[in-house]
């Protein structure tokens, strides 16, 4: 059994014991939870008492949010309980490195800013390597972040277009069937797309870039026969394109363009799952220069609690079947 330790933290610039706690605490209460500690606070004197690991941990925690908003790199934008997270996960973090690699996107969205070390390195290999493949369940940021960076690179002029693929339809493309003309036989299955875009860009602006060609949202279908330059590409659900499919995406590559291929191998809605363009290339493309693969895991999860739950239900319970 520990043995339990009472240690007293001065903060220098007391004005951050409210932004590093919360409203009413609430992020004081987070910490308490996380690592079974109590903490008090007197002007500037943070109180921690626990059992002596934990208490070091959480005085590692504060001493680091205090050095990242010191330098000028506040966590912003509700990230704080993922800081706290991510320190009781693993008590050798280094949160600086993390959220130091943020995205910038339009003034009046701010920046988005990794919640893990996966992100940090996902976001990190795409600014270095032309084609990045990101696998892993559902809500652990992929796309997200992939349009983030599209926007960042747009925004800075490195990039002269978007452009967001699809697999529609559960890859098979049949749209005939579907009422309306192409643009609403299409739409349903790239809402997130635009859910994306639309949380990182004001909406009026998204639709403009949209109507001015610059925001290209299409299925998969469509990128035959294109060379796309001086564009950021990103085939999102990739794990329902087909090997032929995945290998014309790719092969659409241009000068001056970087991809993002995204997806989750455990949800394959292919008749053959075993045909899926994303596992065939995730066995055949890794050690090839210029390709990177980041693999995230029900850990990366970053949606409502529940989602980690439910992820890990569904993979110890799937083989009961």
């Amino acid at each position: 059994m520990n043995s339990i330790a009472d240690k007293e933290i001065i903060i220098e610039d007391n004005k951050l014991i409210p932004e590093i706690f919360g409203i009413h605490d609430t992020h004081l209460k987070l910490i308490e939870k996380k690592f079974n500690v109590r903490l008090t606070t007197r002007e500037n004197v943070i109180r921690i008492k626990g059992e002596a690991p934990a208490v070091e941990q959480v005085d590692r925690l504060i001493s680091q949010l205090q050095e990242l908003y010191n330098g000028k790199t506040p966590i912003l934008n509700g990230d704080l309980k993922f800081a706290i997270r991510l320190a009781a996960d693993d008590p050798g973090v280094d949160l600086k490195a993390i959220f130091s690699e943020r995205i910038t996107v339009s003034q009046e969205k701010g920046f988005v800013t990794p919640k893990g070390r996966t992100q940090r390195e996902f976001i990190h290999a795409a600014r270095q390597c032309d084609i990045v493949l990101g696998i892993g369940p559902a809500g652990t940021g992929k796309t997200y972040l992939a349009v983030a960076l599209a926007v960042e690179g747009l925004l800075k002029h490195q990039f002269k277009k978007i452009v967001l693929v699809r697999p529609a339809v559960e890859a098979g493309e049949k749209l005939g069937f579907l009422p309306g003309d192409i643009a609403e036989k299409i739409n349903p299955y790239l809402m997130p797309l635009y859910d994306a875009l639309n949380d990182l860009l004001p909406v009026n602006q998204v639709w403009k870039m949209i109507e001015d060609g610059i925001i290209e949202i299409a299925p998969l279908a469509y990128m035959r026969g294109r060379t796309l330059n001086d564009a950021f590409i990103i085939l999102d659900e990739a794990q329902n394109s087909t090997r032929e499919q995945m290998k014309m995406f790719l092969t659409r590559l241009g000068f001056r363009s970087k991809m993002v291929v995204t997806g989750d191998i455990t949800q394959v809605d292919l008749s053959n799952p075993g045909d899926s363009g994303l596992i065939h290339a995730k066995g055949l493309l890794q050690g090839i220069e210029g390709i990177h693969f980041s693999f995230f895991t029900q850990k990366d999860v970053i949606r409502h609690d529940l989602v980690k739950k439910i992820i890990q239900a569904y993979e110890t319970g799937g083989s009961q079947r």
